[in-house]
C-alpha cells in the first residue's frame, strides 16, 4: 500500500514553519483531496491558464493596478525563470515592484515578519 506522507513533508521542519504552521502544512498534504486540488491547479497552468494568457496578449490587456512580485530567496524560481521582475512586466502597464523575502518556499510561515512589512510598505504605496 502506497504511503500517505509526503516526501516534501520530510524538508520541512517545525523550527523553521512554528509548529501549527507544520501541522497544518503536514495535514493538507497528506489529505488526498487536498493533494487532488493542488495538482489539478498545476494542471491547469500550460492549458486553461495559458489559454486566457494568450487571449489577454492577443487583445492587448495588461495589469492595471499596481504590482509587487514578491519570491523565496531560497527556493527554485529564479533557476526556473529568470528574473521575476524581467517575466512580469510586459504584463503590467506601470512598473513592477519587487522583493526578495529571505525564506524558502513557504515564505508567510519561514519569514512572516518581512513578509508582512514588505507588504505593509507596498500596500501603503
Amino acid at each position: 500500500m502506497p504511503s500517505t506522507r509526503c516526501t516534501a513533508t520530510a524538508r520541512w521542519r517545525p523550527t523553521s514553519m512554528g509548529e501549527e504552521n507544520h501541522a497544518d502544512a503536514v495535514a493538507a498534504v497528506t489529505d488526498p483531496r487536498t493533494v487532488r486540488a493542488m495538482v489539478e491547479d498545476y494542471a491547469a497552468s500550460p492549458h486553461v491558464d495559458r489559454a486566457a494568457d494568450e487571449a489577454d496578449r492577443a487583445a492587448g490587456r495588461l495589469v492595471e493596478c499596481p504590482v509587487l512580485v514578491g519570491w523565496s530567496r531560497h527556493d527554485d524560481l529564479e533557476d526556473l525563470y529568470g528574473d521575476p521582475v524581467a517575466v512580469w512586466q510586459p504584463w503590467c502597464r506601470d512598473a513592477v515592484a519587487s522583493a526578495v523575502i529571505d525564506s524558502g518556499h513557504h515564505m508567510a510561515e519561514q519569514a512572516p515578519e518581512q513578509l508582512a512589512a514588505t507588504l505593509a510598505r507596498f500596500l501603503r504605496g
